[in-house]
């Protein structure tokens, strides 16, 4: 048997793929207008359009119990985080498009 070795970049973006896969995928990024999309260690982020919370930035971190950290965010500037408006701790997966419709008030399906 071979075992193949990820480097911990390929591992990133696995996870970021997976979680914008959990959002809606191309669904999500049509139906919301988000954009910029950047994996990071176990999550990804991505730049917002308008929204009802302000936030310019949705982060999502997958955390140890493999439930997601969402973290609404506002941007100072084109790539300064600000402060921290709506955080959620221990989100399943199947619950991440809920949580982003009721903060941003957009839809992520039709």
């Amino acid at each position: 048997m071979k075992q193949t070795n990820m480097t911990q970049k390929q591992k990133d973006t696995q996870v970021a793929a997976t979680i914008l896969q959990q959002l809606g995928g191309r669904q999500f990024i049509a139906m919301t207008g988000a954009h910029s999309f950047v994996a990071s260690p176990n999550g990804m982020s991505c730049k917002l359009r308008s929204n009802m919370s302000k936030a310019g930035v949705l982060r999502i971190t997958l955390n140890g119990n493999d439930l997601y950290k969402m973290e609404f965010v506002t941007l100072r500037g084109k790539t300064t985080f600000g402060k921290v408006l709506f955080e959620y701790d221990d989100v399943y997966c199947d619950d991440l498009q809920d949580f982003f419709t009721q903060v941003t008030g957009m839809y992520t399906r039709l």
